[in-house]
């Protein structure tokens, strides 16, 4: 806890934004830090409030100690409140800037819509950190003389890198695009968490003695059985990156696309890189003059909303088929759970027209060409109201209701016709591993991350490497001393 009487003394106070005019004329990060004062008097705000939800199953996967670290800002000592933070999070500094932040919604300040402002002091501790020479290699003392390959440099493949070199282990990450990062580097725009974050965790990552092989897609360019073979354990984590089917007519139109593409392309474009080594489409895709619209209401969504403005797009809309949700949530049927209320992301909030309870019948055209978006209203069980039917001006649209499941090709094309992999039942396209030992169906292969539980946030991401890590070395050398 923070200061006893602090909640009662200090109002709320998060870091403000670049106004929209402004910031929608870069790609960079445009969050504006409070001061070390500022944040110190807002972890003062941590009450004791007996049980805190916010570091349990319901507020953060990675069960980070908010009241402790809260207290120790508070109290100035940002040293120590710097390796409390990192004893549960590898990477604080990338949840502290794109979590959507559970943990405020089961503090129990929630219950009157003045959280703790934990992901803002999150992202000052993790700043913080770099600021003093903290993110820095902590190389093993000892060798085990074991070797673990991991397919994927996403979150959940990267903590498990980290945690598992510092267990002695000697780590090769194989990834198959030309960087680390996974759909963090390639999938979230910069304007939400700039790249040399991830940078900076790979130089540290390599400083602990982790290999990267890029420009390697594992299935494909090496086999599976090749990584076994060579390795004694091989963890798998790929990402969730087919999208989610729309069953939608007319996505056959030029200028109709899946989100993914466009925000890779954009990211690519950012960092310098030569977009045509995007697979799809060959073709670049922007929307400066144009008029666009995103078809869903997730982050995913949001980030194409926000990639388009900067591109320069004339108009954004953006439909979902879910109701309007509430201003209000009823704290005391939800709290600590995440509520379902009316939220506007940064993204939305530079100017795009939303339309709720919306359902998209088709995506109309000429000459091969996308002009419009065929919608109409629909009642509580989605279905369509008759005589509501509306068409919403397209130049550009984008597909962003989720993601179905890995890709069907290369690890998992190899695992299903040459070592007889397990999927999950309950989502045909996962890979079958249970989240206490983290092991499929196939002797020393190991899964975590989206590609055993499915679309998820990075926050889950981390977690579950940082447990698969632990399985792994319990399964080498019989014990381990990492945590779950």
């Amino acid at each position: 806890m923070g200061k006893v009487t602090g909640f009662l003394e200090i109002d709320r106070q998060v870091h403000k934004y670049q106004p929209a005019s402004d910031r929608i004329r870069h790609f960079r990060e445009f969050t504006l830090p409070m001061s070390d004062t500022e944040v110190e008097k807002q972890a003062a705000r941590c009450m004791d409030c007996g049980v805190p939800y916010c570091h349990g199953p319901q507020g953060c996967p990675v069960h980070n100690q908010i009241p402790d670290w809260n207290d120790l800002v508070y109290r100035g000592d940002w040293e120590t409140a710097i390796r409390n933070l990192h004893s549960t999070n590898n990477f604080p500094e990338w949840t502290g800037r794109i979590c959507p932040a559970p943990c405020e919604e089961a503090c129990t300040l929630n219950l009157e819509d003045i959280p703790v402002a934990i992901k803002t002091i999150e992202q000052a501790i993790a700043d913080k950190a770099y600021e003093l020479g903290y993110v820095r290699p902590y190389p093993a003392d000892h060798k085990t003389g074991k070797k673990v390959a991991i397919i994927g440099s996403g979150p959940a493949g990267m903590a498990a890198a980290q945690q598992l070199a510092r267990a002695g282990h000697e780590v090769h990450v194989f990834e198959r695009e030309s960087k680390p990062g996974g759909l963090m580097r390639f999938g979230i725009p910069d304007f939400k968490i700039e790249k040399h974050y991830i940078d900076r965790r790979v130089e540290q990552l390599q400083g602990e003695g982790v290999t990267f092989h890029c420009n390697v897609n594992v299935g494909v360019d090496k086999p599976v059985a090749e990584l076994l073979a060579e390795h004694d354990a091989v963890l798998y984590c790929g990402g969730s990156e087919v999208p989610r089917p729309a069953g939608i007519p007319g996505t056959e139109l030029d200028g109709v696309y899946d989100a993914m593409p466009y925000l890779v392309q954009q990211n690519k474009r950012v960092a310098g890189e030569d977009i045509a080594s995007v697979a799809w489409p060959a073709e670049p895709i922007l929307a400066a003059g144009k008029h666009v619209v995103v078809v869903g209401g997730g982050d995913t969504a949001s980030d194409c909303i926000g990639t388009a403005f900067r591109q320069g797009a004339v108009r954004v809309t953006q439909l979902d088929i879910r109701p309007r949700p509430p201003e209000k949530e009823d704290k005391l049927r939800v709290w600590p759970y995440w509520a379902t209320k009316m939220r506007t992301s940064s993204s939305q909030a530079e100017g795009a027209e939303r339309e709720f309870q919306v359902a998209t019948l088709e995506f109309i055209g000429e000459d091969g060409q996308l002009t419009g978006v065929k919608c109409c209203q629909v009642d509580e069980k989605r279905r369509p109201v008759e005589g509501t039917e509306f068409v919403i001006r397209a130049d550009l649209a984008f597909i962003a209701i989720g993601f179905a499941g890995p890709v069907s090709g290369g690890v998992l094309k190899e695992c299903g016709e040459k070592l007889a992999i397990t999927v999950d039942a309950r989502r045909s396209t996962n890979v079958a591993a249970n989240d206490r030992d983290y092991r499929t169906s196939i002797d020393r292969l190991f899964a975590a991350g989206d590609v055993r539980r499915g679309q998820s946030l990075v926050v889950w991401a981390i977690r579950e490497g940082r447990q698969a890590a632990r399985a792994i070395d319990e399964f080498l050398m019989g014990s381990s001393v990492l945590p779950r």
